[in-house]
């Protein structure tokens, strides 16, 4: 799908523009065109990308065919710039993912391209749509619009993983299991995954925001400044919310270690407090010889009733020794 929208200098408003309406829009330094390309076959957006807007081929295949990560490179007359959008879906096994947004920034123009549908933009989109005024503002305020958008996106993301986290360490202590465990190692991941992203982004806004770009007009720095922040911020949030992870580890490998130790320690209780009664039984049972004396009182009742009240007996004063030397 591709949607095109166009303010001449004049200030009326044109849509969905022709090739020839575009090309004529470009010409006009004192206009801004906004064209993007969302879903769009690739077939028909190359020979726009590279005809109609004359850009190099290599920054065409970097948006068309390859995935980056964020950066923004500068080519004569236009800059080319990659940036992601969040998302998140806590029920999938891989709950954060990012969509690339690409964007090639003139003067008088934007173009936008994204293989698949982005929210943040499509709310820009949609603003500008309902607020036509918010095109005079200039291609700086439009693509802060849309780094602004996908930064705020962002953040409730972080809050989504930071109540799941709380969930987590909550249940290490009332339900630890191998689910649990799948849980930490899949929020660990998808936080080493929001690391990459924002790093990089983050750098990208900082070159935007010092203004090194002719295109850009210098006093849009301090909206870029602004992004910056956020990101700066959100940054700082992931990085506190990976040690929680690995906190959240750390206590989950010692809760069932130390479960386990109860467990063994129950077992070897039980284990020496019927040491004896084997040892009893055992002693008592061994008929491999011949009796060479008359061993009649050890088979007679009264010898019937001591060892069983030794059977007892043993184990009780052992429970209790036990208990003495704080060993259960």
């Amino acid at each position: 799908m591709m949607r095109t929208v166009y303010r001449n200098q004049a200030g009326e408003i044109q849509r969905d523009l022709s090739v020839e309406g575009i090309i004529a829009a470009i010409q006009d330094s004192e206009g801004l065109l906004w064209v993007d390309l969302q879903q769009e076959v690739v077939d028909r957006c190359r020979p726009l990308l590279l005809e109609t807007f004359g850009f190099h081929p290599l920054a065409v295949d970097d948006a068309l065919e390859e995935r980056h990560v964020p950066k923004v490179d500068a080519w004569e007359g236009y800059i080319y710039l990659v940036l992601h959008a969040i998302q998140f879906t806590p029920e999938a096994d891989k709950p954060l993912t990012t969509l690339e947004l690409d964007f090639f920034v003139g003067k008088n123009y934007l173009v936008t391209y994204a293989s698949k549908p982005i929210s943040a933009l499509d709310r820009v989109w949609d603003f500008y749509q309902r607020d036509e005024r918010g095109l005079a503002r200039g291609v700086e305020r439009l693509l802060y619009e849309i780094s602004d958008e996908l930064v705020a996106d962002t953040m409730p993301v972080i809050e989504s993983i930071d109540d799941t986290i709380d969930w987590i360490e909550d249940e290490i202590f009332d339900n630890p299991g191998p689910h649990l465990l799948a849980q930490i190692f899949t929020y660990k991941r998808a936080l080493l995954h929001l690391r990459r992203i924002l790093t990089p982004q983050r750098e990208v806004i900082n070159k935007l925001a010092r203004g090194d770009f002719t295109v850009l007009d210098p006093d849009s720095r301090i909206f870029f400044r602004d992004v910056y922040d956020h990101l700066v911020r959100l940054y700082d949030i992931t990085e506190g919310l990976r040690d929680l992870v690995g906190g959240a580890l750390d206590t989950y490998l010692s809760v069932v270690s130390n479960r386990m130790n109860e467990v063994m320690k129950t077992l070897t209780i039980i284990t020496t407090l019927f040491m004896p009664l084997a040892f009893l039984t055992g002693f008592f049972g061994t008929n491999f010889f011949q009796p060479a004396i008359d061993l009649a009182a050890w088979t007679g009742r009264t010898a019937f009733y001591i060892v069983t009240a030794s059977m007892v007996f043993v184990p009780a004063v052992m429970y209790l020794w036990m208990r003495r030397r704080a060993w259960m």
